[in-house]
């Protein structure tokens, strides 16, 4: 999810956080996307966010998501269609955008990626709640996800992420299998022949966090080593402390080729790695100052 600053304005929940009044009946969780209903506030929303991200990611998005964004049924004078976005989807890699009413308990998530659907917030944050939203809503999930689906890797490997979250909650292992996730599909850098670029949807949907990732001395970008990545924690309420750099997303798939049950025990039983830490085996591409974060921690 985006991580940026707080706002003191109360915000509406949706799906799990809103308790059982957010729960659809159906047994996956999924509901209309009741495209008919969205205001044109709301699609004005849409458009600010659209426009402003569409401007600043040339250049810092990496060329599988461009070619995603420039693929798909996606402009700036509308909120999308799903179902228009799966006839190109569905097309191209096997998903679908499927909506549900915010989050969705950890199964159900993982069985709809196991299956190649990927579950959609179907509404839109409100004008006040541009640079943070606590759920993952419409442009999160359609703006920052859906381009990267277009690409086979990614398809493929968020795919069999989905699978192993179901044997990850059986053995008892889902943090670390989460932190997988969190510095890959949400807040994933990798190297391109012109430098670092981005492709996690949590940082791709955020004109802060986009901006803060590639350019920022704050964090550290060090080289993506799976076992290292999950002992380590991750922020959830700012900017991450450090971002891991893949080779390319043809990497991803040599993860869903690997035992991951002896790496639960290792990682279980290795000491836990705070956000912000350097190890010495680390390939660091740039360390960070730690300055932004160091400065939020000082007292008031």
């Amino acid at each position: 999810m985006q991580a940026e600053a707080s706002t003191e304005t109360p915000t509406e929940k949706h799906g799990l956080a809103a308790g059982d009044a957010g729960r659809p009946a159906s047994a996956d969780w999924t509901i209309p996307q009741g495209w008919e209903r969205y205001s044109a506030a709301d699609h004005a929303t849409w458009k600010t966010l659209f426009e402003r991200q569409s401007q600043l990611l040339p250049g810092r998005a990496c060329d599988e998501f461009v070619a995603g964004m420039r693929d798909l049924p996606m402009r700036a004078d509308e909120i999308p269609n799903f179902e228009q976005l799966n006839e190109v989807l569905q097309q191209r890699t096997g998903w679908q955008v499927v909506a549900v009413p915010g989050l969705v308990p950890d199964e159900v998530f993982f069985d709809h990626l196991a299956n190649r659907r990927f579950p959609s917030g179907n509404f839109i944050r409100k004008p006040h709640e541009l640079d943070y939203l606590e759920e993952p809503d419409v442009f999160h999930d359609v703006f920052g996800h859906v381009p990267m689906l277009m690409n086979p890797a990614i398809a493929d490997f968020i795919q069999a992420y989905g699978q192993g979250g179901l044997r990850a909650q059986q053995l008892g292992h889902l943090t670390q299998l989460a932190r997988v996730y969190w510095y890959t599909i949400e807040f994933g850098l990798l190297q391109q022949g012109d430098g670092l670029r981005l492709y996690g949807a949590g940082i791709a949907s955020s004109f802060t966090e986009s901006q803060f990732c590639l350019d920022s001395p704050s964090p550290n970008r060090i080289r993506f080593d799976l076992e290292r990545v999950m002992r380590t924690h991750y922020r959830i309420d700012d900017f991450q402390e450090s971002y891991f750099v893949i080779r390319d997303l043809d990497e991803l798939l040599e993860f869903t080729r690997i035992d991951f049950a002896p790496l639960y025990e290792r990682t279980q039983a290795a000491q836990a790695l705070q956000p912000g830490d350097v190890l010495p085996s680390d390939q660091v591409f740039s360390r960070g100052t730690g300055a932004y974060h160091a400065a939020k921690r000082k007292p008031s």
